[in-house]
């Protein structure tokens, strides 16, 4: 059977990247653009038929920050295939992220440079708005209308004849101190895009412990720094043009400064090359690049607690149930009284 990929997110940045490797990976392979905006969707597919030819590419609209789409996008989905082999969780956003140039002056100079540059550490600060289903859009874009997708996809990813991969794009940026259990979608707090990638570390450890079982495991990735429509919002263009040479020589100390999306998709792409029940769930993989442009993979161990990740699971669950079954009772499946931790839609 053909094997599918589902990529949100996919018609710029990382998740078109992605998308071109996959196919000069395995031309046989069926790509499902999975985009918001339907004309840059389109013209995504039509670059990528003009470079590949004969290959299979198809296009569903979802917007991951508004649950009304991603149930829409999950029916068409299941009406389309019989299974899925990835789901690529990649889109998000960041609003109106602003960075204090204060902040990097002191922290230029200090023994927290190199953390500062790497991590952004203290650097960013976003806004945040509330969406018509009532969540903050950072947390319902990069975490919780993902989350939903999985859940409504659970028929066509947890198919035992063979395992099915999702992989999350994280970020460096995810910190253990931005985030609160007490306030998992960060109404608080000014580090939207933080709070919800560390959410993100933990939710993955969560989903494999609830259905590793069933054939369904799941990664997180981390894609370095790199220029693409999120990051000319922070910066002008013209002003990343300038900081480039500077960028590129900071790959002498932290090669995390992939830059390019093509070099930022290379732990993704490791990841379907690998066997996924042999992979650690407590790790992030992380693309990479050397100052001599030579991309590869690096492992590192999360900052995370499995108890948290638990305590998190439980708490999405309870909102899924909440948000949807005021949302449009008639779109979704029931959840009955079977205890919420299974991890099952019934």
């Amino acid at each position: 059977m053909q094997k599918v990929a589902v990529v949100t997110g996919a018609s710029s940045g990382i998740g078109f990247a992605l998308c071109t490797r996959l196919l000069q990976e395995d031309a046989s392979l069926h790509i499902c653009l999975a985009c918001r905006n339907m004309e840059k969707a389109n013209a995504t597919r039509n670059k990528l038929l003009s470079n590949f030819s004969k290959v299979d590419i198809s296009i569903v609209q979802v917007d991951v920050g508004k649950l009304d789409s991603v149930l829409h996008a999950a029916k068409e989905i299941k009406l389309r295939f019989q299974r899925l082999d990835y789901l690529f969780l990649n889109a998000g956003i960041m609003v109106n992220p602003r960075v204090s140039f204060w902040a990097f002056l002191q922290g230029i100079f200090s023994r927290k440079a190199l953390t500062m540059l790497t991590t952004a550490e203290g650097l960013m600060s976003q806004d945040d708005r509330v969406t018509p289903d009532g969540l903050q859009e950072v947390f319902a874009t990069n975490l919780f209308g993902h989350f939903v997708l999985i859940r409504q996809l659970e028929p066509l990813l947890c198919c035992m004849e063979a395992p099915s991969q999702l992989v999350w794009t994280s970020s460096v940026n995810a910190h253990k101190r931005n985030f609160s259990l007490d306030d998992f979608q960060h109404s608080k707090g000014t580090e939207a895009y933080s709070s919800s990638k560390y959410a993100t570390d933990l939710t993955s450890v969560a989903l494999n412990k609830h259905f590793n079982m069933r054939s369904l495991y799941s990664t997180v990735v981390c894609p370095g720094v790199v220029m693409t429509n999120m990051t000319y919002e922070i910066l002008s263009p013209f002003l990343w043009k300038l900081l480039f040479p500077i960028l590129w020589l900071l790959r002498l100390f932290t090669p995390t400064y992939t830059l390019t999306p093509y070099n930022g998709a290379e732990a993704q792409i490791w990841l379907t090359k690998q066997k996924p029940e042999a992979l650690n769930p407590l790790v992030k993989y992380h693309s990479c690049t050397t100052v001599f442009g030579k991309n590869y993979v690096a492992l590192r161990k999360m900052d995370v607690s499995e108890d948290m990740a638990d305590k998190l699971y439980v708490k999405l669950l309870h909102l899924e149930k909440q948000v949807l079954g005021n949302h449009n009772p008639c779109s979704i499946k029931k959840v009955a009284s079977r205890p919420e931790s299974d991890g099952k839609i019934v």
